[in-house]
């Protein structure tokens, strides 16, 4: 089988394409024909070597993926060939509450991931894809989508008529966008691009900012809310993270899902999070139930992902520089296997 590899260390110039052995599925295990994987900020940083994971080389990135069982293993009760399926980021990450084991577990780093023709994961670590969905399209969920979920409708609650606000216009962020709308809920979303806020607002944005045009853009939330939002999808980090906390209404809650202009906010004053006594939580992604619920609700909206750039397998180094370049996609970049 045909697959990526990082040879002997991290950098785009060790992306390598070999031939590997298929793999036989253990017991509890289905081998999983890759069709398509999406590229997340994670994926970028495991590879430029800038998060703190045991990684082993050589090494197969990109947590995120879809394909078909071709085989299963003994005693496999979920799954049967020809089944549709994506696989969790977490692999033991279930039910419930994350804890530290399960985050040891995670596709694309520390564990292999799906840049591969053919995969073997534990049927515990598997979940299926609606039926309406591309191969593409349903590469795009484990990250992206069941972030934005998790964040908004499992741990924060969204309902009809709550007010929400999304950082840029990639994949997290337009997921956010597709499941505030699917709730009921109304959206404002930011970007430097106007050509990308015209593309927000056609999807469904009530309000857009440009941030480099309204540097404030936090006040402006503010004034066209009259009290702020009530949830935020927080993807900067260490620059965003004070406007995101004055953006919120009074117990809004801000949700910390990435880290794009880093990771720490010198001498920060607390004072705005005790007088509006916000929420904050940060983010690991989604468990299997949280994955499988959202998937339900997917296919009963017949909800499609946004996807910008599709890639050949063969170019998956093209596919990382454009995810490096930050601002030049809207939605998702994926690969095709």
């Amino acid at each position: 089988m045909k697959a990526i590899q990082l040879k002997n260390g991290f950098g785009f110039e060790e992306l390598t394409l070999v031939e590997l052995e298929i793999p036989t599925p253990g017991p509890q295990e289905v081998l999983i024909r890759m069709r398509a994987a999406s590229l997340n900020y994670r994926d970028l940083v495991i590879l430029s070597g800038l998060m703190p994971i045991d990684i082993k080389f050589p090494f197969i990135p990109i947590s995120d993926g879809a394909g078909e069982v071709v085989a299963v293993g003994q005693g496999v009760t979920k799954f049967q060939v020809g089944d549709r399926v994506a696989g969790n980021l977490q692999q033991q990450f279930i039910a419930g509450s994350p804890r530290a084991k399960v985050l040891r577990d995670s596709l694309g780093g520390p564990l292999n991931g799906v840049a591969a023709e053919y995969v073997v994961l534990n049927e515990n670590g598997v979940v299926p894809i609606p039926d309406h969905l591309t191969w593409e399209e349903a590469s795009t969920l484990p990250i992206a989508a069941l972030t934005a979920w998790s964040m908004l409708m499992e741990y924060g609650g969204l309902k009809a008529g709550d007010t929400v606000l999304l950082q840029g216009t990639g994949g997290v962020s337009i997921f956010g966008l597709q499941f505030s709308l699917m709730a009921g809920a109304r959206a404002i979303i930011t970007s430097s691009s106007n050509a990308k806020l015209e593309r927000a607002k056609a999807l469904g944005a009530w309000e857009t900012i440009n941030y480099s045009e309204v540097p404030d853009w936090d006040k402006a939330v503010l004034e066209v809310t009259g009290c702020g939002v009530d949830h935020v999808l927080d993807v900067g980090g260490a620059a965003t993270m004070v406007k995101s906390i004055n953006a919120l209404r009074v117990g809004g809650t801000l949700s910390m899902v990435g880290f794009l202009t880093g990771l720490t906010i010198p001498e920060y004053d607390v004072t705005g999070i005790l007088q509006k006594a916000v929420t904050i939580r940060g983010s690991q992604v989604g468990n299997r139930d949280h994955f499988e619920k959202m998937n339900r609700a997917i296919a009963h909206h017949h909800l499609h992902p946004v996807i910008d750039h599709v890639f050949p397998l063969d170019r998956i180094g093209e596919a990382f520089a454009l995810l490096a370049e930050g601002k030049q996609y809207f939605g998702k970049i994926v690969v095709q296997i």
